[in-house]
């Protein structure tokens, strides 16, 4: 059994989600390529932020050889899309934009994990007595967060 999927930090909120060919004016209904908002978050911090896949990877709280991953499935996508004059949508995924810093109050143990994550409980000693600790969560919980 495959291990679930973490969720990637995405910190930019991208307006556009649908790109079509248009040749010289003639824009036309085509196939469209799927490109996951974590893929465009990759090439955005690699390619236009000029970021190190260290940096990438940490921005978006992955290992570097999951960033490595994510950044050649979109690319492949994208080129695929230019070689072959398909639309791109974005959207979908598995990404997250609020990551919160926990503590246990049971052994003290720090973590982070995305706030849509529904089970949290500490990786250390199992407990479920878990809490927000930024003084401003970003969450809509606000920064009272905490986890029974």
């Amino acid at each position: 059994m495959p291990r679930p999927v973490k969720l990637r930090k995405v910190e930019y909120e991208y307006n556009n989600k649908y790109f079509a060919p248009c040749s010289k004016g003639n824009c036309r209904q085509s196939d469209e390529v799927q490109l996951n908002i974590e893929e465009l978050e990759a090439m955005r911090l690699k390619d236009i932020q000029k970021y190190t896949q260290e940096e990438c990877a940490g921005k978006m709280n992955v290992s570097r050889q999951t960033f490595q991953n994510i950044l050649d499935r979109a690319r492949q996508k994208v080129t695929a899309a230019l070689i072959e004059e398909r639309a791109i949508a974005v959207g979908g995924g598995n990404y997250t934009k609020n990551i919160c810093s926990l503590v246990c109050r049971s052994c003290g143990n720090e973590m982070l994990a995305p706030f849509e994550q529904q089970d949290k409980k500490c990786r250390h000693c199992g407990s479920e007595n878990v809490a927000c600790q930024k003084e401003e969560c970003n969450t809509q919980a606000g920064c009272e967060l905490s986890i029974r």
